[in-house]
């Protein structure tokens, strides 16, 4: 296992690398999450009508610029989240087990409980870290000069929009929704990690699958489909807390209570093919490269530091 702050760097390049490829389909999902905001279903007009319709549509009308608004964003965002909450699931893990336990390393044994609840708190931990930049990537992913929904932003870049938040207002205004992502990124890190590591021991030990790149997807894949399920409505809920104008949410429930009330209960699901058809390969990518990361990391560490720091850390 790598130090900390090796998990936390590896763990935000693997990040990074992923979004570089899903940015586009997270654009789609967020347009689609805000598309017919508190408008009843008969009178909210329909301009993305699906994945593939809203990057056709997008292509066309704003190019592939338009498809990465926000990917300067989404970088740090990616490194801020992803980094805490792979570069601190294990130590939190760890730390617990050896208090529960009375494990000397903490290494030696799997519980559910502290593995969603590690996963949990250090997605909380990323929510928070990743906040002002995530803020930032929704608003910009939003904007749209010719088939514009929910609230538009006109920022030059994430500087800009930072700059702009600050000055309406304050730095309380980088955190508004916070609650939302750190609910999300709570329910989507018990999920993530944990099912992550539950399907890769069970295709070893049922399907006698060995440690490399198949072994590392197909335990990708299954988390990605579980981490979907489980924060998809958070999700919408988030997007429209960050990207709403003036106080037209008051917090989670609200926001929840209105979506649902005005649009129908399956609005919380709006975007949630955008969502896994980007989440999927994320996930997978994610994971995938920060297993390779991680190698890289400790080899790095290991000509620094004696081999007894990488191995108890």
């Amino acid at each position: 296992m790598s130090t900390t702050q090796g998990a936390f760097i590896a763990g935000g390049i693997a990040a990074c690398g992923a979004v570089t490829f899903t940015h586009g389909f997270e654009t789609v999902k967020i347009r689609l999450q805000l598309q017919g905001q508190l408008q009843s279903k008969d009178q909210a007009p329909r301009l993305y009508k699906g994945v593939f319709h809203g990057v056709h549509v997008i292509l066309k009308n704003e190019g592939a610029r338009g498809l990465l608004r926000g990917l300067g964003s989404a970088y740090v965002y990616q490194m801020a989240l992803n980094g805490c909450r792979l570069g601190f699931y294990e130590p939190i893990r760890t730390g617990m087990t050896s208090a529960v336990f009375h494990d000397a390393t903490g290494s030696n044994r799997q519980s559910l409980p502290i593995n969603l609840f590690s996963g949990a708190a250090s997605g909380v931990l990323g929510a928070i870290a990743g906040s002002p930049f995530c803020i930032v990537k929704t608003r910009l992913q939003s904007y749209s000069p010719f088939l514009p929904v929910g609230t538009q932003h006109r920022y030059k870049n994430a500087i800009d929009g930072l700059e702009k938040i600050r000055a309406n207002d304050g730095l309380k205004g980088w955190y508004r929704g916070v609650g939302a992502a750190m609910i999300r990124t709570g329910f989507g890190g018990s999920v993530q990690l944990p099912t992550y590591f539950l399907a890769k021991r069970r295709l070893i030990k049922h399907l006698g699958m060995t440690e490399g790149v198949a072994l590392h997807l197909a335990s990708s894949t299954a988390s990605g489909f579980a981490v979907c399920c489980a924060m998809h409505p958070l999700d919408t809920i988030m997007s429209r807390m960050y990207n709403q104008n003036g106080n037209l949410y008051k917090g989670v429930f609200d926001c929840l209570y209105k979506t649902i009330t005005t649009e129908g209960f399956w609005a919380i699901y709006k975007g949630y093919f955008a969502h896994l058809t980007r989440l999927l390969p994320h996930t997978i990518l994610t994971l995938s490269l920060a297993e390779q990361t991680n190698k890289l990391m400790r080899r790095y560490e290991s000509h620094i530091f004696s081999p007894a720091v990488t191995e108890t850390v």
